[in-house]
């Protein structure tokens, strides 16, 4: 265990859920798998763990954790995805803050608790040089047997007008085409639009053949349970057969994120995936949001998914990856026995989804 400098406390599980919602819309890289609601969906409240970091008493940095112990041995994991949260609106980052946020993390559930721990920070390979010395500096090492998440980020600064311009001339005829489809859009919050979208979702999966990623059902419960504020929104696009194109979306601190998305038969010739994106570059603008994240792209595995952002962005886009996800152990008992549950973990998913689709499934982004 290392102490914190001495202008640092840290403090966990003294804060109400009402206060944690608080103190997440504080900072910038606040992100919707930070959300109280996340955390009680995925692991059940009993299993979530809040540390709050103070400066001279003021908060410097937050960070939920999700904790899953492995059955019969006594071996656990805290899990902190896109987290620890530390930046607010400062026009320099201060390292010092992760530093010590990630100190605390590791005094807390590896040495006070005996847990493994597993930091996703939100931190991208080309902005973030010393963040992996500090990472190694406070006891953490990469997980180095998977890849890397890579995502677009696309910069909204410039004004709508030259957004648009800079669609690449593919993206751009495909927008018009929509636009004068005739095509309604439908949009809010609602658990009724959230259930019309997971049918056209659905649909989708089983026409692509690929695998989740994640269990949109989960994100359903966790829209009920949202402050009304921080609620996913839901785009839906209509022609006169239906719905052909969905899209859900959340945006918390300077970023909008999609989370999900589905096009039709009928959509794939109505192009109203296009319409729906572009609406979304307009409300993301409109709310004043810095970045819209793309989330996920594979040009290898979806080179379709990849054009399709990738010529959205254009050169207002940055083709990133994460720096990683990064772990530290008390043990190496732990070390081996996380490891080896993720592995059966990470098989099960997948048969049951081979059982389920068929031989021709296919990963998704």
């Amino acid at each position: 265990m290392r102490h914190l400098d001495p202008d640092y406390t840290s403090e966990v599980d003294t804060i109400d859920e009402q206060s944690w919602y608080k103190a997440l819309q504080e900072f910038d890289d606040a992100n919707i798998y930070q959300t109280w609601s996340y955390a009680a969906v995925m692991c059940a409240r009993r299993n979530m763990s809040h540390l709050i970091l103070r400066k001279e008493g003021d908060i410097m940095a937050i960070a939920q954790a999700r904790i899953v112990r492995l059955p019969v041995i006594n071996v656990g994991i805290a899990y902190v995805h896109w987290g620890p949260l530390w930046q607010r609106g400062v026009t320099e980052t201060n390292a010092e803050t992760f530093r010590q946020a990630v100190r605390a993390l590791r005094n807390e559930y590896v040495c006070t608790r005996g847990l493994a721990l597993r930091l996703f920070p939100i931190l991208f390979d080309d902005g973030a040089p010393g963040f992996s010395t500090i990472l190694a500096e406070e006891g953490f090492s990469p997980c180095s047997t998977e890849m890397r998440d890579r995502t677009i980020l696309m910069d909204l600064g410039p004004p709508l007008a030259d957004l648009r311009a800079d669609l690449k001339r593919n993206w751009k005829r495909n927008l018009r085409v929509a636009e004068e489809a005739g095509l309604e859009i439908a949009e809010g919050s609602s658990d009724e639009l959230f259930k019309t979208f997971i049918e056209v979702y659905k649909k989708t999966v089983a026409r692509k053949k690929f695998m989740e990623p994640n269990d949109i059902n989960q994100y359903r419960l966790m829209q009920a349970q949202l402050p009304e504020k921080l609620k996913m929104q839901i785009l839906l696009c209509r022609s006169g057969e239906g719905v052909c194109a969905g899209l859900i979306w959340n945006a918390l601190g300077k970023t909008g994120i999609e989370l999900f998305a589905a096009t039709s038969d009928v959509g794939m010739v109505s192009r109203g995936s296009y319409l729906l994106r572009w609406k979304l570059v307009e409300k993301l603008k409109e709310s004043r949001f810095a970045i819209y994240d793309l989330n996920g792209i594979n040009p290898i595995r979806n080179p379709g998914g990849y054009k399709f952002k990738s010529e959205l962005a254009g050169k207002n886009g940055k083709d990133v990856y994460f720096l990683g996800r990064f772990d530290s152990h008390p043990n190496v008992v732990s070390s081996w026995c996380v490891q080896l549950g993720e592995r059966l973990r990470d098989r099960y998913r997948t048969l049951r989804t081979l059982s389920r689709l068929g031989p021709d499934m296919k990963i998704s982004e």
